[in-house]
Formats: structure tokens, C-alpha cells, sequence
């Protein structure tokens, strides 16, 4: 039976639950699928390289500022929270519009089909979307059934996953069979960091790397989060980015270039190439089991968005109610619900699309509203204040707008359904509000 509202557990996640929780939302879908779709583009080792270099400086300068604001306003909720209280609430609002409806869900339903898809290549038996719902609708009941219990399942499939990924890197180093592939940077190299093939294959790098400000979302059930949680989201993001570059640079050591082009699974295609047919398929069943960390967590995390929202409009309310053990309930069920729209319906993949403008609007205002806050309370305690400050967040905004630009130019469609879909969340807003009026 649900409790209240404010019913609470004493339970805290500490900070290997909380660094487990920000690996576990980064090392997923993205890193396992989308070199295929980069060296049709891009062909010089160097810079695919430098994409997940770049990709990792974006999401370490974002974690940096984002711990002097989770640290400045400790409540669960991520970008809802600071958003609101540093511009409007609407833009708030927005933002966990944004983040309830399609940011956790779709990626979630992406990592759950991946894993069929790299399942079903090993055991062409199964069916991938069947076994992409039973994984969301398991993990699902672990997490609405206890919040220890779901941590403890996090820190160790997360360091399964670490110790596989870790491995594979070493197998791939001490292969005996090189690809004739140079990482050595040459003349023309250095111009293909500013095409607009690199912008845009950084888009999908910035996917992968999504998840770096995971454990924000859970602030308010975090030990300590003051002290703590500064430290998980730079732990767990370095940690992402030594595993990304060296993953890739295994991956194109080797295996040759032309056998991971147009591939999706092209961890599959690798470990085919290192270990044989064989062990490859093993291989592949592996990564499949490292995905359900990513599901995992994703599942953990959401639901905090809305219930905070829940608690803020009266519209949601009933979003809001926690059951004994402190876990809402309700809002994992309904991001449960989205997800299994997104698996069946299969039409996600679109909707990540322009999702993903949307989401990285509202990253960019988070780290602009860094600024805004030491501007307008320059008072509030800060126990952590961003290392590099002006010059991480300024970076953070400078790489992040370039993208932003390259989305609105060359996405224009999707771009355009992603401000549709701010436009359906101002109409909830103010439709809440005038509730709360009467």
C-alpha cells in the first residue's frame, strides 16, 4: 500500500552506488553502436579518437559544474530543480517534461532493444523485442520492490560491466594482428576537427556519454550529497571516458574499417575479429548482459524526476506518493509504461532524434545558469565550487552550442518536434497552475 508523500528511508545511497549508478547510464547503447555510423564519415583513427576525447571533456566540464549546483541545492530532481530555481519554474518544467516523457524512457527502450538485437545474434531463436520487455518489466520490479536492494544490483552488474569492458581492451591491445590504421594525427587531420562531419557524429558521441549527471537526479537520497556528490559525477565520468577512448582504439586496432561501417552491433563485429566465431558469440551475449546494467539504472533514476514534479504540481500529485520504503512507485510505472510504448511500437529511434536537441538545450541552460546563480546569489553556500570555473563552463557551452547549431541546421524537422514537444509541456504547465488556482 503506498505511503505518503513524505514518508522517507533511512536507507542512503553511498558513493560506489552513486558512481555505479553514472557509469551505468554511460556505458550503454551509444558506445556499442555508433562507430559503425562514424567511420562512414570519418576515416583517420586520430579523429575518431578526438570525437570521444571531445565527447568526454564535454561530459567531465559538465559534471563539474553540475556538482557546484547539486552541491549550492541539494534536492533530487537534476535540472527540474536548478532550472527552476534559476530561471522560472516553467523552465523547469520543461525540462523534467522533457526528461519524464522522453529522456529516460526512449534511451531506456533503446538499451533494452539493443540488447535483443545483440542476444538474438547469438541465439537466433529468441525473440528480441519479447526479451527486451521481459528485461524492463524485471528490473522494474526490483526497483519498486527496494531502494538497498536495487543500489546493491547496480554495483554489481556496474562492476561486471567495468571488469568486462576492461578486459576486452586488454585482449584487443595484445592482439596479433594490427589494423593498418594510423592514430597519428596528419595535416588534414586537423581540419576534420571543424567539418561538419565531426559535429555531427559528435552528436551521437554526446548520446553515448549521456548519463554523466545521473546521480543528480537522486540528490536528495544520496549520503552527504554536499560532500559526495561532486565526487561521484567526476569518478563515474572519468572512469566512462578512459573506457570509451580505449574501447574505440581497440575496436579499430583490431578490426578493419570496412566491416564496421553502416554496423550497429559493432562490438559483436570486433569480438568476431578477436576471438573467432566462436567466443565472438560469447562475446556478444556478454555485452548483452552488460546492457542490463544500463536499463537498470535508467529505470533507478527516472522515476525522481516526476515524483519531484509531482510534489510541485498538483497535477501530478499523485506522482508524487512514495510507498514505504521511499520508492515512487507510481512514476516508475509510468516511465515504465513509456518504455514499453517505445520497445513495441518501434518508432524510437525518431523520437530520440529530436529528443536529443531538446535535451541538450536544457543541458546548455543548466551550465549558462551556473553563471546566473553566482550573479544573482553570490551569497549561497557553495561546500564545492567548480574546478576551472570560468573556463569549464564556458567550454562546456562553447562545444555544446556548436553541436546545438549543427542540429538546428541539419536537423531541422527533428529540431522543430523537439520544440513542439516544449510547447505540449508549457500547455501541462499552465493547465497545473490554473488547477492550482481554483
Amino acid at each position: 500500500m503506498p505511503a505518503s508523500v513524505t514518508s522517507v528511508s533511512p536507507y542512503k545511497i553511498s558513493f560506489l552506488a552513486g558512481t555505479a549508478i553514472v557509469i551505468a547510464n554511460m556505458v550503454g547503447t551509444g558506445v556499442f553502436t555508433s562507430l559503425g555510423f562514424q567511420v562512414l564519415g570519418i576515416q583517420s583513427g586520430f579523429v575518431l579518437l578526438m570525437l570521444w576525447v571531445v565527447g568526454g571533456l564535454i561530459a567531465l566540464c559538465g559534471a563539474l559544474c553540475y556538482g557546484e549546483l547539486a552541491a549550492a541545492m541539494p534536492r533530487s530532481g537534476g535540472e527540474y530543480h536548478y532550472l527552476s530555481q534559476i530561471y522560472h519554474p516553467a523552465v523547469g518544467f520543461l525540462s523534467g517534461w522533457v526528461s519524464a516523457t522522453v529522456g529516460f524512457a526512449a534511451p531506456t527502450a533503446l538499451a533494452a532493444m539493443a540488447l535483443g538485437r545483440y542476444a538474438a545474434s547469438v541465439w537466433p531463436a529468441l525473440n528480441p523485442r519479447v526479451l527486451s520487455v521481459v528485461v524492463v518489466l524485471a528490473l522494474t520490479a526490483v526497483h519498486a520492490t527496494s531502494r538497498r536492494a536495487g543500489s546493491r544490483l547496480q554495483v554489481i552488474i556496474t562492476g561486471v560491466k567495468v571488469l568486462v569492458l576492461v578486459l576486452f581492451i586488454a585482449a584487443g591491445l595484445a592482439t596479433n594482428q594490427p589494423q593498418a590504421i594510423s592514430f597519428v594525427p596528419f595535416a588534414a587531420d586537423w581540419q576534420q576537427l571543424l567539418s561538419p562531419a565531426f559535429a555531427m557524429s559528435l552528436v551521437y558521441v554526446s548520446y553515448a556519454y549521456s548519463g554523466w549527471n545521473a546521480a543528480v537526479y537522486l540528490t536528495g537520497e544520496i549520503a552527504e550529497p554536499r560532500r559526495n556528490l561532486p565526487r561521484i559525477l567526476l569518478a563515474g565520468t572519468a572512469v566512462v571516458l578512459l573506457l570509451y577512448v580505449g574501447l574505440n582504439f581497440v575496436f579499430l586496432y583490431s578490426t578493419p574499417v570496412p566491416q564496421l561501417a553502416g554496423q550497429l552491433e559493432v562490438g559483436y563485429v570486433a569480438a568476431r575479429q578477436l576471438f573467432g566465431p566462436a567466443i565472438g558469440r560469447l562475446m556478444g551475449a556478454v555485452i548483452a548482459g552488460l546492457l542490463v546494467s544500463t536499463v537498470s539504472s535508467m529505470i533507478f533514476a527516472g522515476p525522481r524526476i516526476v515524483q519531484v514534479m509531482g510534489e510541485d504540481l498538483p497535477a501530478l500529485r499523485g506522482l508524487a506518493v512514495v510507498s514505504k520504503a521511499g520508492i515512487p512507485i507510481r512514476a516508475m510505472l509510468l516511465q515504465t509504461a513509456l518504455t514499453l510504448v517505445f520497445v513495441l511500437t518501434g518508432t524510437f529511434e525518431k523520437v530520440l532524434l529530436y529528443a536529443g536537441f531538446v535535451l541538450s538545450l536544457f543541458t546548455f541552460l543548466t551550465v549558462l545558469g551556473l553563471f546566473v546563480l553566482r550573479v544573482r546569489r553570490p551569497d549561497l553556500p557553495r561546500p564545492y565550487r567548480a574546478w576551472g570555473y570560468p573556463l569549464t563552463p564556458l567550454l562546456f557551452l562553447a562545444l555544446s552550442g556548436w553541436t546545438l547549431v549543427f542540429i538546428l541546421r541539419d536537423k531541422p524537422l527533428e529540431s522543430l518536434y523537439g520544440l513542439l514537444t516544449l510547447l505540449g509541456g508549457l500547455l501541462v504547465y499552465f493547465l497545473g497552475r490554473r488547477m492550482r488556482v481554483v
